[in-house]
């Protein structure tokens, strides 16, 4: 109960606090963007296909192509689904603007190095037209739908290399648009989304078995156009660091792409940046800002209640205004545990320690015994490999020092 009063405090602190100076960053954030126009804005269809979901790949401004560290993934790598640490079954809720919502559900889990996942994401728009005479001629509910189906594998890890996943997404996306509507607009296409993701140590300045610098690159919606029009295919290459154990800082560079850039024009590239700082072992803030025509401000936190997590965001753009209702995100998100990696893990380590304190007692028998079992739970543990080499070469020199002694002594 104290976690969830203190994180409604702290919450509710960030909020009043970026309330009441957020009119004026946003109208002079307004101002710095003015002469930004795209003119090539709007040309591509499925644009729920660029609407981020929720959790924190909206909420550190969907700079999350490095970071991908949660069910997330999904829309940001498709790399990271083979080296998540847990299986995780997420419920997402958008609310755009006035009725316009996106829902979203994700599952995705993991056996060793080979990762799975699967999601869906559905907008829908009411919608009523009328005539020149404010007569109504028809009624009904603009829809998109995109299914995500996910599988990664991370390739050549080991104890001192992280690894380099590599991981698709197959899509397929519909829009309905009724008849009464519109006639002939409804459509259905599919594409696909490649991802590479990897982590390493630079400028450390903590202990921990985590890396702390991570780069993943990807292609997304890569796919033929859907009735005439082009798909939002984008380029995105991601950078993550966290120069403290808190604190990851993030930045994405954006480029979208076209099949036909004569007759069909990409957008301009852009740039988001995030960052995520853990308050406490349960709570974490993150905020982020992309950078384009239309920038926008993502401000948010995850409250980790140990097997079920929930992540709340407000971002704001220029078309919008500050209204604490639309363009708001929760997510719940369950976890599903690890198939028991983590408890293996810890086995392996007080098997690897057990043996170095058997060494120090000059029980080698022993030592060599606790080492052999560690490496049957985890043959790429190195240290216990190379002790149980260092092991064997002392004792082979031992034996060959003995039996020098019987020959001499024999004599």
């Amino acid at each position: 109960m104290r976690r969830i009063v203190l994180s409604a405090i702290l919450i509710s602190l960030l909020a009043l606090s970026a309330w009441g100076g957020y009119s004026d960053f946003y109208f002079r954030l307004q101002g710095l963007f003015d002469g930004m126009a795209d003119p090539n804005t709007g040309l591509t269809a499925f644009p729920t296909l660029l609407i981020p979901l929720g959790g924190k790949f909206e909420g550190m401004g969907t700079a999350y192509t490095a970071v991908a560290d949660d069910s997330g993934f999904l829309e940001a790598n498709p790399a990271a689904s083979s080296i998540l640490a847990y299986s995780e079954l997420s419920f997402l809720h958008h609310n755009l603007i006035a009725d316009s919502n996106l829902e979203g559900v994700i599952y995705t889990t993991r056996i060793n190095d080979l990762g799975f996942g699967a999601g869906g994401k559905f907008l829908y728009v009411p919608f009523t037209g009328y005539n020149d005479y404010g007569l109504r001629t028809s009624k009904g509910l603009i829809s998109e739908t995109v299914a995500t189906f996910n599988i990664s594998y991370n390739l050549f890890s080991s104890y001192d290399f992280y690894g380099l996943a590599l991981g698709s997404n197959i899509k397929v996306a519909y829009r309905n648009v009724p008849s009464a509507i519109y006639p002939g607009q409804s459509a259905v296409t599919g594409m696909m989304d490649l991802g590479m993701l990897t982590r390493f140590n630079f400028l450390k300045f903590f202990y921990s078995r985590s890396k702390n610098v991570s780069l993943g690159l990807t292609l997304k919606n890569v796919g033929l156009p859907a009735r005439g029009d082009a798909l939002p295919m984008l380029l995105t290459a991601g950078l993550a660091y966290s120069p403290i154990r808190p604190m990851t800082m993030a930045l994405d560079f954006n480029l979208p792409l076209s099949w036909n850039p004569a007759a069909q024009p990409a957008e301009l590239w852009n740039i988001a940046a995030g960052m995520n700082v853990a308050v406490t072992d349960f709570l974490s803030l993150q905020g982020g800002l992309r950078i384009q025509e239309n920038p926008r401000v993502s401000l948010g936190g995850a409250l980790d209640l140990e097997k079920i997590s929930f992540v709340v965001n407000y971002n704001l753009d220029l078309s919008g205004k500050i209204n604490p209702v639309d363009k708001f995100s929760v997510e719940a998100k369950i976890n599903l545990g690890d198939s028991g990696r983590s408890e293996t893990q810890r086995r392996v380590e007080e098997l690897y320690a057990s043996g170095l304190e058997a060494y120090a007692e000059g029980d080698f028998q022993k030592a060599r015994e606790h080492w052999e079992e560690a490496l049957q739970l985890d043959p790429e543990f190195l240290p216990a490999l190379e002790n149980l080499e260092t092991l064997k070469r002392r004792i082979e020199i031992q034996e060959g020092l003995t039996e020098k002694q019987k020959i001499k002594t024999s004599e």
